[in-house]
């Protein structure tokens, strides 16, 4: 196919990579405040968390995705970019006429990217949330659960990434992997349209016509107005389903069933 690029996925690799490096103590605090207790704030959350586990702590559960994310974003990205331009190609027939972008190109190129996100991601984040939490007690009060925290000079639950992807096939097979997927869904689908159509016509709009391309600045300008702009509620569900799938205890089959319990 004339239109594939593996540029796309080279792109996205190393972008992937920078994220987790940047955004996992960020994504850590998040993970706690989500299905903790016991923080009056994220400042609060923040001092608990180096205070009890030092700056090692924000970073717990970041090797998985280090190695994964990066090949997550590659795929996700690269499927997105050349579905988009095959699609494109394909309706024009014209490859070299460098065809204008359609909207109804990118909403389908982004529904294909957040599907394979999901495929590919599901499992990545369930095993991060697993060794986020393991040292975190829950919210016994509301959600019903037996607080399970690692008490001082205790062996953790799960020992690493790959022992925790070990430990869940072993006990909970591999739809294990899988358990949140369907609130992923939920999520990276519209959150997926919501920030690639938004870049790719923004990236249009600022490269002056005479440009053959999008200039370095024009692309970071356009990723960060589309990523401001696609910032929907991350479901609680996600990390929810993901942490209590590993307590043994949890009565919730459905996204309903947890999303009634968590409100």
């Amino acid at each position: 196919m004339g239109s594939f690029q593996l540029e796309d996925f080279v792109a996205g690799w190393i972008g992937g990579a920078a994220s987790v490096i940047v955004g996992h103590p960020l994504d850590t605090v998040k993970a706690r405040l989500q299905a903790g207790s016991g923080y009056g704030s994220t400042l609060s959350c923040i001092r608990t968390v180096y205070r009890r586990e030092s700056v090692f702590g924000f970073f717990k559960g970041m090797s998985f995705p280090l190695a994964s994310i990066a090949v997550y974003n590659s795929v996700v990205f690269g499927v997105f970019s050349n579905t988009q331009r095959f699609l494109s190609h394909h309706r024009c027939r014209e490859p070299e006429a460098g065809p204008p972008h359609v909207l109804s190109d990118l909403l389908l190129a982004s529904m294909v990217a957040g599907m394979v996100s999901v495929g590919l991601g599901a499992p990545v984040d369930l095993i991060k949330i697993r060794l986020q939490m393991q040292t975190q007690p829950f919210q016994e009060a509301n959600l019903g659960l037996k607080p399970r925290v690692a008490a001082l000079g205790e062996q953790p639950a799960y020992q690493g990434p790959v022992h925790c992807f070990a430990t869940i096939v072993r006990t909970e097979g591999l739809v294990g992997l899988y358990r949140g997927a369907s609130a992923m869904l939920l999520r990276d689908i519209p959150g997926y349209c919501l920030y690639f159509i938004p870049y790719v016509f923004l990236s249009d709009w600022i490269t002056p016509e005479a440009c053959a391309g999008p200039s370095p600045c024009a692309v970071w300008l356009a990723g960060g107005m589309a990523g401001k702009g696609s910032l929907i509620p991350d479901p609680v569900l996600t990390t929810s389903a993901g942490q209590w799938g590993g307590q043994g205890s949890s009565s919730h089959s459905s996204n309903s069933s947890l999303l009634s319990t968590c409100y």
